[in-house]
């Protein structure tokens, strides 16, 4: 049963090691993170399914205590998924760069209230199986909390990953609209094709989580959006 829900954006921006001097830039997208996962904390899950946008190398289920780093972005940091040790099949391989930017929050904020398990999934993965894969998660009979990790569109600007598109905007105010509002049905209709081509990495993550709160009363609340560097980043939380 879902309890809870943060929708966070995933760039390694967001770790300021890694912004060095342009971290200031995102001080309000790591406020509301934390604000968001601090409705986490008061759902008191019995556990935390941290669910973000992975290659291939790392979909799948992430035990607790899978590493992850930034060292691909020059930074020397290690962060650890949750506060277990992960079993020695699951140290073999580091969490996806959107995980790890999920460790690092939970790290910051001091999680403590309940196991962790990431799920990478991949940006391909058509809506019905998303939507299929929460509907299992939502069926679990423990009360499962959901931190989901994405970023909306990289085609805001001309100086954008990917750069201006001006079909951006109107689909990152949908997501944001959706999101804030936690309208399931809204999630579930998003364009696939197009999330693609406008380099968004939230897509799939969030139709999971329109599956795993299918048949809940969820409420959500838009804590941030804003498109610096020209990407859309989006933070919410359902309660």
């Amino acid at each position: 049963m879902l309890v809870a829900a943060a929708v966070c954006p995933c760039p390694p921006l967001l770790v300021p090691e890694v912004a060095a001097g342009a971290a200031p830039e995102l001080d309000a997208a790591r406020a509301a993170c934390t604000d968001a996962l601090g409705v986490l904390a008061a759902s008191r899950p019995d556990r935390l399914l941290v669910v973000g946008p992975a290659d291939r190398s790392g979909r799948g289920p992430h035990p607790e205590g899978t590493r992850g780093s930034f060292r691909g972005f020059g930074v020397d940091l290690g962060v650890r998924l949750g506060a277990g040790t992960a079993e020695p099949a699951a140290a073999e391989r580091e969490l996806p760069a959107a995980l790890a930017v999920a460790a690092w929050l939970l790290e910051r904020t001091g999680w403590s209230q309940a196991p962790v398990e990431g799920l990478g999934v991949g940006e391909p993965l058509a809506a019905e199986r998303c939507v299929a894969v929460g509907r299992e998660i939502g069926g679990r009979p423990e009360r499962v909390a959901l931190l989901v990790m994405g970023d909306a569109s990289a085609c805001r600007t001309l100086k954008a990953p990917g750069y201006l598109d001006e079909r951006a905007a109107g689909f990152d105010a949908e997501v944001a609209r959706a999101l804030g509002a936690a309208d399931v049905a809204a999630l579930r209709a998003l364009d696939a094709e197009l999330a693609h081509e406008l380099k968004v990495s939230g897509r799939a993550p969030w139709q999971v989580l329109a599956g795993a709160a299918e048949n809940t009363d969820l409420a959500g609340t838009l804590l941030y959006e804003d498109a610096p560097y020209g990407v859309g980043y989006v933070v919410a939380a359902w309660s």
